[in-house]
């Protein structure tokens, strides 16, 4: 998965609806479990808020007028809530490539069972969509397939599995259920909305393993498989997984303060991280990431960058101080 695909969707349109529409892919995903999964929704047993700034592909000089670098902004958030039973979560992005926009807002639930030595989530989450078109340089400007410049809204939803131990964490989720049909201006006489895409399936699935290298240092090995899902479930061909992405890395943290770490895209980049921790408890944390691309260079730009921030609220506690119990008032 090549981040947002512009060829993608320009061929999509150009074919009167759309192909597995690519979604914003992350460096931080070890950290960014919201975005991926509903199910994630306050299953750490504390809040937590991340920003993530991603700038594709730097630099890429496309031959349009508003380039070809992607650039992506997500906000995302968790809270425990003990009387509901789970968590809830949110998570907002803008994805900007050449002349489109994407617009997502997610609100997410999950229901907490305890498994085994750890929590099992079951999440669901409401999702609002918005697509908008700029110009685009039509060779056929009368194409009534290529969109003029509007947007479309549309509503659909996600669901998801999550399982967080100290040790192991492990989620599958997939959104776009609903498959919405997004619809744009063109200028095609009697029906003036032919320009269109399709939001097809994404499922995710992602895990990592916390090992105890020494007292200090905690070595983390991390996967991600990022599935595209065209057609209906009934389809024969539902499965066979057009356009993925698949990445695994390794981080060490430090004290809880400070990490590092490597990962590999398939087929596209090789990635390194680095972060550290501020505050009291290492609440504020702050990390960056460069990927270099080390295939196809002579259709990308070979860096890609992103930066993080999060914000660990603390613990929940009691809400009134317990009794003091002592032998002399036991009568």
């Amino acid at each position: 998965m090549k981040g947002t695909l512009l060829a993608t969707f320009l061929l999509s349109v150009v074919a009167g609806s759309a192909l597995a529409q690519q979604q914003p892919q992350f460096s931080h995903y070890g950290f960014n479990g919201m975005y991926l999964n509903p199910a994630y929704a306050g299953i750490k047993g504390q809040g937590d808020v991340t920003l993530i700034g991603r700038y594709q592909y730097a630099g890429y000089g496309a031959s349009f007028d508003a380039g070809g670098s992607p650039k992506t902004v997500v906000l995302s958030g968790s809270l425990p809530v003990a009387a509901i039973g789970g968590g809830i979560g949110f998570h907002v992005y803008q994805d900007e490539i050449a002349v489109r926009k994407a617009t997502n807002v997610q609100l997410s639930y999950s229901k907490h069972l305890k498994v085994g030595a750890g929590k099992l989530g079951l999440g669901i989450q409401g999702v609002m969509n918005r697509f908008g078109e700029g110009t685009h340089r039509a060779l056929d400007p009368n194409d009534p397939k290529v969109p003029l410049p509007s947007s479309d809204s549309k509503f659909d939803l996600g669901a998801g599995v999550w399982y967080e131990s100290d040790k192991l964490y492990a989620g599958l989720s997939v959104n776009n259920l609903l498959r919405s049909q997004y619809a744009f201006k063109s200028e095609a006489l009697g029906s003036p909305t032919t320009a269109s895409i399709l939001a097809e399936n994404h499922a995710y699935f992602t895990a990592g393993y916390n090992i105890e290298a020494s007292s200090s240092v905690i070595v983390t090995p991390t996967v991600i498989a990022k599935l595209v899902m065209p057609g209906k479930f009934s389809d024969n061909n539902k499965f066979t997984f057009k356009n993925n992405s698949y990445e695994v890395g390794a981080r060490a943290t430090f004290d809880d303060k400070f990490w590092g770490g490597l990962g590999y895209r398939y087929d596209e980049s090789f990635t390194g991280l680095l972060g550290m921790s501020f505050a009291k408890d290492n609440a504020l944390r702050f990390g960056y990431a460069f990927d270099f691309i080390a295939f196809n260079q002579d259709a990308l730009a070979v860096s890609s960058h992103e930066i993080m921030l999060s914000y660990r609220l603390p613990k929940p506690g009691l809400a009134t101080r317990p009794a003091v119990r002592t032998p002399r008032y036991s009568f």
